[in-house]
């Protein structure tokens, strides 16, 4: 049996993983890189920063509502690996729209460059669309059954290092900088994706339908009356709207009651997405490559403890003097930034080993012509849920509560993940 690092020297994995890394950084960089400038150099305004964070989050995930279903029926009827080099082309010229973008911004036209950043963000969207169910459907393709949980936490956590990757970097470099890496990863990301074995449809040819309302429902009818997948969804789907939201109130956060700068907003990002990758490794040695949910609810629930000491010590710092901001030396040199630090990284950990073998139950409950199909309907409704959180964090603002006292609405969303959790654990272990 291969150990879990040991597929990264495997060509039927290796490919597949850096294409997905590749992909992951450049989508992160570009939406730090202008969520960054944004809150920093354009407005000025808590509830504003607050409620363009909410309204990019919204649109990014738009297109999992409209294709979703037709993304899974087209990665169960055609060869993954065509559909993966198709995917990697268009976001080429997606990035020469976002790049555009941040230069018009940069250059004062800010109603200009508004526009076409956020509409790079839905193409994102549509892009991550076509790919999501692909990256996990594949796995059971190309690996046996002993190595799908390994292959799935080691996409998990490459994710979430290229996401702090791309996250820190937007933090430290200029928006022109931006603007040509992003392209560059791009290009990058198209000659990985041109080696990802061939992975042809196993099952009969779909008739593909092309409705998104009507496909979207039947793929969900069709996935959600199987008991172990409707608990795996409904599980995945709290836990990505609670990451919705704490990526959503984050950067203001650090920005107004930190009262630190944007590298520090994008260290608070990265530590969340290193800890996430941590946790997804962590979770496969517990599990010993065996998929169970035993973990899962003391995991969600430990997130939730983390988060709320999270909220209590950061209403205690002492604001940057005379309206200033801490750089990353002087915000670490606080006494309270190590405790603030600490409960960041516990709520990643947490929360990569709560998520990571519900991921890897969607991929064996159903046979492998279904795969593509199950991973989309779990998109359709983890992006609903992700709309509800971005949703509330625009009604709750407006009504005047605060980014720390919404992380209690997100410690109250832990505990529902675990009693669903444990009853997954129940109905399957």
């Amino acid at each position: 049996m291969i150990s879990a690092l040991g597929l990264l020297r495997e060509r039927r994995f290796l490919p597949l993983f850096v294409t997905q890394f590749l992909g992951a950084f450049n989508d992160n960089l570009f939406k730090t890189a202008m969520v960054l400038f944004a809150t920093y150099r354009i407005f000025n305004n808590v509830d504003v920063e607050q409620n363009f964070n909410a309204l990019a989050t919204g649109i990014s995930i738009v297109p999992f509502f409209l294709f979703s279903a037709l993304a899974g029926q087209l990665a169960d009827t055609y060869d993954k690996a065509a559909i993966v080099r198709i995917v990697k082309t268009a976001e080429i010229a997606i990035m020469l729209l976002g790049g555009a973008g941040l230069m018009f911004a940069r250059a004062g036209h800010t109603h200009i460059g508004m526009a076409l950043m956020l509409g790079a963000v839905f193409a994102l969207g549509v892009h991550s669309t076509f790919f999501g169910p692909i990256k996990y459907a594949i796995l059971p393709q190309h690996l046996d059954s002993r190595h799908v949980l390994g292959g799935t936490g080691l996409i998990e956590a490459g994710t979430y290092l290229s996401i702090l990757l791309g996250t820190v970097l937007a933090g430290w470099i200029t928006v022109e900088t931006a603007a040509i890496a992003v392209l560059l990863v791009a290009a990058a990301g198209w000659v990985a994706g041109r080696n990802v074995p061939p992975a042809p449809r196993v099952g009969p040819k779909l008739e593909i339908n092309y409705n998104p309302f009507t496909s979207s429902w039947r793929l969900i009818n069709a996935t959600m009356h199987i008991p172990r997948l409707f608990l795996a969804i409904c599980a995945i789907s709290f836990f990505w709207t609670i990451g919705s939201v704490l990526i959503i109130i984050f950067p203001p956060l650090v920005k107004n009651l930190l009262t630190a700068d944007e590298r520090v907003a994008s260290l608070v990002i990265a530590i969340f997405s290193v800890g996430v990758a941590i946790g997804s490794v962590v979770i496969n040695t517990m599990l010993k490559g065996r998929i169970s949910a035993k973990f899962a609810p003391a995991s969600v629930i430990a997130m939730g403890g983390f988060v709320v000491a999270f909220s209590l010590i950061s209403r205690t710092w002492i604001p940057a003097p005379d309206g200033g901001m801490y750089g990353i030396a002087d915000f670490l040199a606080q006494t309270r930034a190590i405790p603030i630090v600490l409960c960041l990284v516990g709520i990643a950990i947490t929360g990569g080993m709560f998520v990571v073998p519900l991921y890897a139950f969607l991929t064996t409950t159903v046979t492998k012509d279904q795969t593509a199909r199950t991973v989309a309907a779990n998109n359709v409704v983890n992006s609903g849920a992700m709309v509800l959180g971005a949703v509330a964090v625009l009604g709750l603002s407006t009504i005047g509560v605060s980014p720390e006292d919404m992380l209690f609405l997100v410690a109250a969303m832990c505990l529902v993940a675990a009693w669903i959790a444990q009853k997954l654990h129940l109905a399957c272990d």
